[in-house]
């Protein structure tokens, strides 16, 4: 549980940091003095009694723990006794405290507060497991089409290959789903680089002069390019609609390959730049190579191209989560 909540006495007077974990609720002795009004010394003999007289054992409600504290100007480390609600309780009766009983009142309607919470929250697990498996078995399908869609090159496949492989890592189902969920985690990258549609156009065309291509190369159809480039920036009352780097790419990648705005070399650019913006980002490489393979990012390519519009949702998780599994 691991939780800390402050508790306050019914006069407002004293203030307490109570730690919730293990399902019961933790003080130290200098705590328990503030709560009853009583001296440390005394609270130190009340908790003595109960475990002498055998009311409790001591293995199972005591526990060390490491705390900072200030002693005039040094900040010292110590090792500290915290003691469960079940001794908080005796020492509560042994001082015949009403404040005892108060608190124990309050922490009992808290722990069940959190009980009901952790069941929410292992429904939600259960439901995010069995949405990883569907998303799993989508993806799967969509290999399995592109497959029999196209005749493939052996690095194509070795590509397809690489990314069901690395998904399934990724989701980690067996043992770790509730480490590596199939969501779109919070990322720690900060955004470097915004493209835009100028630069972006003078990449295209640096691209084409490295690489050769047909005069039609990087040729725009209509304005959906500049659509594409702006989309990944949308907003929503304010925010981001795509607030990590890593949607950005993926969105970016999406876009692109979806809206075929070029005459020739869609994939190609679409390629192109989604490596570009990671670059330019600082997240194409970890320890030494890329997060997505060259191989693996012809597959995804193809993949997009080769998906249904309801399939954007699971395309973008999937490359999100490549992106972020460096494995």
């Amino acid at each position: 549980m691991n939780e800390i909540e402050i508790y306050k006495t019914s006069d407002n007077k004293t203030e307490i940091e109570v730690r919730f974990d293990g399902d019961t609720v933790w003080l130290n002795q200098m705590q328990m003095a503030a709560l009853f009004n009583q001296t440390k010394q005394n609270i130190s003999l009340h908790i003595n009694n109960c475990y002498k007289e055998k009311e409790l054992q001591k293995t199972s409600t005591v526990k060390e723990s490491l705390t900072v504290q200030k002693e005039g100007k040094r900040t010292v480390n110590r090792k500290i006794d915290f003691y469960n609600l079940d001794v908080i309780i005796s020492v509560g009766y042994r001082v015949k405290s009403k404040q005892g009983t108060q608190f124990r009142q309050w922490a009992t309607q808290r722990l069940k507060d959190y009980l009901v919470k952790g069941y929410a929250i292992n429904e939600k697990r259960l439901q995010e497991t069995e949405n990883q498996l569907n998303a799993l078995k989508q993806t799967i399908g969509l290999l399995s089409d592109v497959a029999q869609s196209k005749n493939i090159t052996g690095s194509e496949a070795q590509g397809l290959l690489k990314v069901l492989t690395d998904y399934t890592v990724a989701l980690d189902i067996l043992d770790k789903y509730d480490h590596q969920t199939l969501k779109i985690k919070k990322s720690k990258s900060k955004e470097t680089f915004r493209i835009n549609y100028k630069e972006a156009k003078k990449a295209i065309e640096g691209l084409k002069n490295k690489f050769g291509g047909s005069a039609l190369f990087g040729n725009e159809k209509d304005k959906s390019f500049k659509g594409s480039l702006d989309g990944i920036y949308q907003t929503f009352d304010g925010k981001d609609l795509y607030p990590s780097v890593e949607e950005k790419a993926s969105h970016l990648l999406y876009f692109v390959v979806k809206n075929h705005s070029f005459s020739d070399g869609n994939k190609r650019i679409a390629a192109f730049l989604f490596v570009w913006f990671l670059e330019r980002n600082n997240i194409l490489y970890y320890e030494g190579r890329k997060v997505i393979d060259d191989n693996a990012l012809v597959a995804l390519t193809l993949m997009i191209a080769a998906s249904k519009p309801d399939d954007k949702d699971m395309m973008v998780k999937v490359i999100v989560n490549l992106i972020n599994n460096k494995i």
